[in-house]
């Protein structure tokens, strides 16, 4: 009798890991991701012609994402100098069916504006127009595999 009664308890205290650990949370991969809307300020951002390939430009990127070419800007610092976060709660970049889903404008909405209640502060005040589609074309990579 002691023997199914330990079972039971141990089933059922798998049971209830399995549902704390895999349910659904803010953040969590459901599957299904709801994308904010873009504020109307920035709806007609777009990446310049070639800019997403071009390797003068991805370059450039890299040189400011690495902290090396503005030492007020450091996006490694966060996000990791191959991609993988450094800082818990940070975007991966690296998580092709997140940033796919992001359009030009929103990419640049949240690298100039930052991300309200996180650790993502906006670089608008740092960086240029110029440079910032430049990190975000370095950023993609990580999701891109390095192409």
């Amino acid at each position: 009798m002691k023997s199914k009664k330990l079972f039971f308890l141990i089933a059922l205290l798998i049971a209830g890991l399995y549902l704390v650990g895999c349910g659904k949370k803010e953040g969590a991969k459901t599957g299904e991701m709801k994308m904010i809307e873009v504020p109307a300020t920035y709806a007609d951002k777009h990446m310049p012609q070639g800019g997403w390939t071009d390797e003068k430009v991805i370059a450039a990127g890299k040189e400011l994402y690495d902290g090396k070419k503005n030492i007020d800007v450091n996006c490694a610092a966060c996000h990791g100098l191959n991609g993988i976060p450094v800082l818990t709660g940070t975007r991966d970049l690296r998580d092709a069916s997140r940033v796919n889903m992001w359009s030009d404008s929103y990419w640049y909405w949240r690298v100039a504006e930052g991300v309200p209640d996180t650790a993502m502060t906006g670089w608008k005040e740092k960086l240029s127009e110029e440079e910032i589609w430049q990190v975000i074309a370095y950023a993609r990579t990580f999701s891109q595999k390095g192409k």
